[in-house]
């Protein structure tokens, strides 16, 4: 079966009784029992509920993995991952990460004697050289959050391997549609499926994909005993969206590529991050691993947080908001938004200056999102832009 069919089929099959087409929203909170000791697979809904079976079993299929987990959010899915580790257990990090997963990281399992050291994985001697003994978890992002940042999944995979180090990627930028790290040799793959997955900013999900059946039995074990599930319609909202995955990813990567390049051609702007550009330092790469280049672009704008605010505040179809991957068009400010939990200096080294701005590009007309940009980037501060 190809990713299309699969994301409308796979777990999806007409319901028995009635034959409904639509997987059914089954809320409830408990099952009945036959008798003492029988049941039908299901006895309470924290650890088993048939729609979320059905979104588990088609995320699996989407990444070519074997078994997919669900979560509440993207965050209760990377603490789930994390509770793979035990305390004095080192993590190699690729250092533009996602702000949330930095806070869980430094804020949450250091306290619990988890250690962690950020790298730029964008050269695998660097994961070489941060391996320690006790190095027991390689975490990626790639494309990253907020600078479009690639790792070279094949390459860093295999080293793990050699060292018997479990190797996580988060997929959320790409989506399984663009990218599949399981086929380069990756252990487990992380989603916020808030983002492209659900497409439609309705719902608040996360997911877990991997082949490993000694891996997936101790995260479902935590799945279960920490609790941190979805409700049984938000597995529906999910499931809705995969339906429109394959059609909604390339109008976003369309609309991206248009707005990556109108913005490299403008005055107001520094630079621009998007893997699509041939002026991006990892272009090649992102042919070679991916099989698109995504919705998101970032740019730093001249003249730092003042000019950056000014378009911020001035978009009318570009929404100022947190999140990513919907229908609708989001722009927001990495520096006091999604990555405000990072220390300032540690920002500012990786890139995440005040000028950044990091853009959602949806699915409208991209003329319409290519003018409202224009509009919004005239109310600059135009004696900065000419220094």
């Amino acid at each position: 079966m190809k990713f299309s069919t699969k994301a409308i089929h796979v777990g999806q099959e007409p319901e028995a009784t009635t034959g409904a087409v639509a997987v059914p929203i089954y809320q409830t909170s408990t099952y009945a029992q036959e008798e003492l000791g029988k049941h039908k697979g299901y006895e309470y809904a924290r650890t088993q509920n048939p729609t979320r079976s059905a979104l588990e079993e088609c995320l699996a299929s989407l990444d070519s993995g074997k078994h997919g987990l669900a979560f509440s959010s993207g965050l209760g899915a990377t603490n789930t991952v994390m509770n793979l580790l035990s305390q004095g257990d080192h993590v190699v990090v690729g250092d533009d990460v996602y702000g949330g997963t930095y806070r869980i990281f430094e804020k949450v399992y250091r306290r619990y004697g988890v250690d962690f050291t950020y790298i730029d994985a964008r050269d695998p001697a660097n994961f070489e050289k941060a391996i320690r003994p006790e190095t027991k978890m390689l975490w990626l992002e790639t494309p990253t959050n907020p600078l479009l940042r690639l790792a070279d999944i094949k390459a860093l995979s295999t080293i793990a391997k050699s060292k018997k180090i479990t190797c996580v990627v988060d997929n959320t930028f790409a989506s399984p549609y663009l990218q599949r790290p399981l086929e380069l040799g990756a252990d487990l793959v992380v989603y916020s499926t808030t983002k492209y997955l659900g497409g439609h900013s309705d719902v608040v999900g996360g997911g877990v994909v991997c082949s490993d059946d000694s891996i997936h039995e101790v995260l479902r074990f935590h799945q279960n005993a920490v609790g941190a599930v979805p409700g049984p319609f938000d597995c529906w909202l999910v499931l809705r969206g995969i339906k429109t995955l394959s059609v909604r990813m390339r109008e976003h990567e369309k609309n991206a590529m248009a707005i990556a390049k109108f913005l490299e051609s403008h005055k107001a702007i520094e630079k621009v991050y998007y893997p699509g550009l041939s002026s991006h330092s990892q272009h090649d790469l992102a042919k070679k691993q991916m099989h698109g280049f995504g919705g998101m672009v970032s740019c730093v704008v001249r003249g730092g947080l003042e000019n950056a605010r000014a378009v911020l505040n001035n978009t009318k179809l570009f929404t100022l908001a947190e999140s990513l991957g919907g229908v609708e068009s989001l722009i927001g400010h990495p520096a006091t938004m999604t990555h405000a939990s990072i220390p300032r200096e540690s920002r500012e080294e990786r890139g995440i200056v005040d000028g950044l701005i990091r853009l959602s590009a949806g699915i409208e007309d991209v003329e319409d999102l290519i003018a409202d940009l224009d509009k919004a980037l005239a109310k600059a501060n135009q004696p900065a832009l000419s220094r």
